[in-house]
């Protein structure tokens, strides 16, 4: 259930030894490629970036990153001095594409280990100055640091909210949450390469480009903030909430497109969102998938006040305000 979308390299991908659904070979705009698979369900796609037409255009790899899910996406880099400039490659970071490579060793390590942030932090410039590694690996898979960026947000919580399976609810579970939160703290919610949160029309609830969350987190007097995240961004964050909807066609579509997505859930805040399972249900749950589930919280209607159903996830997180 992969796709490959190559031009210049093509024959190099077409002899990785994957299942692959679709084949499509040529030069296409980013608007055809997101015409394309914004709605269609795949793994992973190895995407050949010269491909894409006027791939320099830093508007055209933005509008891309905005409308696909990247941390399914590799991106097969041109071996030419701009692909391979730290500029670009911090550029690319910043629109959250952390799955590139430049050779097929590295195709197959991100295939079995796609990167998030912290595995490439070191190459981000962060700062804009010129002063990054130059020293990059051809084969990327064997040159990455695992050791998270270093951000200064002081006492800050700042808790992330990110969608498991398809459509689980992130952004009103996050709107919801900055509501229950508020009643204890000075609370912002962020969400991240979207504008949904216009809806609710709320000051509080701020839609950003992801490389200025950070910035934003900074300079702001408030001591919460709840992050919709919608492509990487888990290394700003001090807390973690993955969202599961436990139904059946939910999970199914998740293990057909990626057969480790629970795999990685282990050890982490798993929420069971818009959830009807009764108590011993969640407890087989937990069995048959391999992981702990933080809570669960049932469908509910936003416009209502939600606080008591949020209390528990709240305590747990050791956020209660006591005494």
């Amino acid at each position: 259930m992969n796709v490959i979308i190559s031009n210049k390299y093509k024959d190099l991908l077409n002899s990785l030894n994957y299942d692959i659904i679709k084949n499509i070979n040529g030069e296409f705009t980013v608007d055809e490629i997101i015409s394309s698979f914004s709605s269609f369900f795949f793994n992973r796609m190895f995407l050949d970036i010269t491909a894409i037409k006027d791939y320099k255009n830093p508007q055209n790899l933005q509008k891309l990153s905005m409308n696909l899910d990247m941390s399914r996406i590799i991106l097969l880099l041109d071996d030419d001095p701009y692909c391979t400039s730290p500029q670009f490659l911090s550029q690319i970071i910043s629109l959250g594409i952390y799955n590139f490579t430049r050779n097929k060793d590295g195709l197959i390590y991100l295939y079995e280990h796609p990167n998030i942030y912290r595995d490439v932090a070191h190459l981000h410039n962060v700062s804009g100055s010129n002063n990054v590694n130059n020293n990059v690996s051809n084969n990327y898979s064997n040159n990455i640091s695992n050791a998270p960026v270093s951000m200064n947000f002081g006492s800050k919580r700042i808790i992330g909210i990110k969608n498991v399976t398809s459509h689980a609810g992130a952004t009103t579970f996050a709107y919801m949450f900055y509501k229950a939160l508020s009643g204890y703290y000075t609370t912002k919610a962020i969400e991240v390469d979207k504008r949904d949160f216009m809806y609710f029309r709320d000051e509080n609830l701020v839609s950003l480009n992801y490389n200025d969350v950070a910035s934003f987190i900074q300079n702001d007097n408030s001591d919460m903030f709840i992050i919709d995240l919608n492509s990487g961004g888990e290394s700003l964050c001090t807390d973690m909430l993955y969202l599961v909807e436990p139904s059946t066609l939910k999970l199914s579509k998740t293990v057909m497109l990626d057969n480790r997505a629970f795999q990685r859930l282990q050890n982490k805040n798993v929420i069971l969102n818009k959830c009807i399972l009764t108590r011993g249900e969640i407890s087989d749950f937990e069995v048959e998938i391999g992981i702990n589930v933080l809570y669960h919280v049932p469908p509910l209607d936003e416009r209502k006040d939600n606080t008591e159903s949020f209390l528990p996830i709240i305590d747990k997180l050791g956020l209660i305000k006591r005494g």
